[in-house]
Parts: C-alpha cells; structure tokens; sequence
C-alpha cells in the first residue's frame, strides 16, 4: 500500500470518529441536563415541604414535651429501682436465714421427742438455750421489717397460708387454720415464704363414708 492509499483511508475514517466524538458529547450534555432537573425538582419539594414558623414551633413543642416525658419516665424508674433495692436489698438473705429458725425448731423437737431426755434438767437448759436464740432471732428480724403470718385460728388465705393437710374438726369453721406445719414470713408487704398449714374440715360421719365407698365401687 502506498503513502496516497493509506491517506485516503485515514481521511475516510475521521468522519466517523467525528460523529461518535459527537454523539458522546451530546449523550453527556442530555445525562448532564436530566440530572440538573431532578435535583432541581427535588429542591423544589424541599421548598414545598417546609414547615412554616408556626408549625415549626408547634413540633418543636411536641418534640421538647415527649424529651421531657421521657426523662420523667426514666427518673421514676431509677426512684422505684432505688426504693426496692433499699427496702428489700435483704430479701434474698432474709429468706435462707429462715432455715436457722426451722432448724432450732427440728432440734427442739427431736430432743424432746428423746425418751433418755424427758423430764431431765438436761433437756430443760438445752430448750432454754434453743428458745433464747430463736426469740433473739426472731427480734432482729422485727427490727428489720420482716414477722411471722398469723395462722392459728386465721381462715385460710392462699396468698398467705398452703394448706397441706386436712383435720376432722367440728369445733372450727371448714378452711380454719389449726395447725401451723411450718411459719411464714413476711418481709413489709412481701411474701418471703407461706405458712405451711392444717386446715379443718367437717366430722365425716360413718354412714356417709361408707355411701361414698359404695358410689366409689358402683
């Protein structure tokens, strides 16, 4: 190929990469002009959403009421966790230490239920002793808020009572507390443990038992 033929073909190529240079070009500018439109439609919608001063002020009410209902909420929260954890920061401690009592209880029973130990003087200082430390106990729990339930003769509260067994008793009301199994206690207004009890229950006659009985095997 000669130095005439390359020219003529380099002269009918640049007409082409004219018109795609210029297509770009133009492709650019119009990309260029969308994208100045739609930030400027979304300025505009900006403009329209914009509150005016009085309903800024009015959210800003709204918004400075809810930060302050918040921090109020908060604040009662932190009093109420103080309270609880000043009040009943002992509960824990105060419930296991009821095992002391129950096991000055078992003690005494057990030896005066000892035949060697009846009726011995012995026995009689020991009790003596026993008594002592659970009255004593049982005072520095009163100090700190914390006293039996009643039960005796008390009518039977499932909040308070837990029935465990059942007497014939026709002296005492159906559901009266007779028998204290074990004490409960209170700490302030709180549960620590329920009393364990024996309730009473009407006198079963024989002839009603055995109509039961009868029902039962029919």
């Amino acid at each position: 190929m000669d130095k005439e033929e390359l020219k003529e073909n380099t002269d009918k190529s640049t007409p082409d990469e004219d018109e795609l240079n210029t297509q770009a070009t133009e492709n650019h500018n119009e990309d260029q002009d969308s994208e100045d439109k739609n930030l400027e439609s979304e300025k505009k919608e900006k403009e329209d959403e914009k509150l005016s001063p009085e309903e800024e002020l009015e959210s800003l009410k709204d918004k400075l009421a809810r930060t302050f209902a918040e921090m109020e909420n908060q604040r009662r929260r932190f009093e109420k966790e103080k309270e609880d954890a000043y009040e009943y920061g002992g509960y824990s401690f105060a419930k296991e230490a009821l095992n002391l009592l129950d096991n000055l209880e078992r003690s005494k029973a057990v030896l005066e239920s000892d035949e060697k130990l009846k009726n011995t003087d012995a026995l009689k200082k020991i009790v003596e002793h026993l008594d002592i430390i659970n009255n004593d106990m049982l005072s520095i729990f009163k100090k700190n808020n914390i006293e039996p339930v009643k039960s005796i003769n008390e009518k039977l509260d499932p909040n308070l009572h837990q029935a465990m067994l059942e007497i014939e008793d026709e002296s005492k009301e159906p559901g009266t507390i007779v028998q204290e199994i074990q004490k409960g206690f209170m700490m302030k207004d709180r549960l620590l443990r329920p009393a364990l009890v024996a309730v009473s229950k009407k006198i079963v006659k024989e002839e009603q038992k055995e109509d039961k009985k009868d029902e039962k095997n029919q």
